[in-house]
């Protein structure tokens, strides 16, 4: 897999023989939203199969849902294969509780690889990962 420089350093990119994996790294949320709407529009647009990995996101609010909700239609809409690599039981609660389960269909693994090489071990950004997993439903 050949790895492809981005404009965000919250977003690692991978690709091979039309098959992209991009990792999110740190806090998904409205001012992270904004950056990346638009390079993950590209990938979908550049990929005949996609693996968006979240499982180093720190954090996700409802914009950051909204985002994934919008890449997943918009690559089912281009005829694009479509994964979410999610392990965080937070965020899968996220999901389940915005009934967006049946579209983003998060599994626990990368299909087909991942970014772990070249993905730190802990995202930028101020929060602490273990507070994150506190949902007040």
């Amino acid at each position: 897999m050949q790895l492809i420089p981005r404009h965000d350093p919250h977003l690692l990119v991978r690709s091979s023989d039309g098959h992209t994996v991009a990792a999110l790294l740190g806090e998904l949320d409205l001012v992270q939203v904004r950056r990346l709407r638009p390079e993950l529009d590209a990938l979908v647009r550049e990929s005949d199969a996609l693996t968006v990995d979240v499982r180093r996101l720190a954090f996700c609010d409802a914009t950051g849902l909204g985002l994934l909700a919008h890449g997943a239609g918009r690559a089912r809409e281009g005829g694009v294969r479509w994964w979410l690599v999610c392990d965080q039981p937070w965020l899968l609660r996220l999901i389940r509780l915005t009934a967006l389960d049946e579209l983003l269909r998060p599994r626990p693994f990368a299909p087909y690889g991942s970014l772990d090489p070249v993905v730190p071990s802990r995202p930028p950004g101020p929060l602490d990962p273990g507070r994150c997993g506190e949902v007040v439903p």
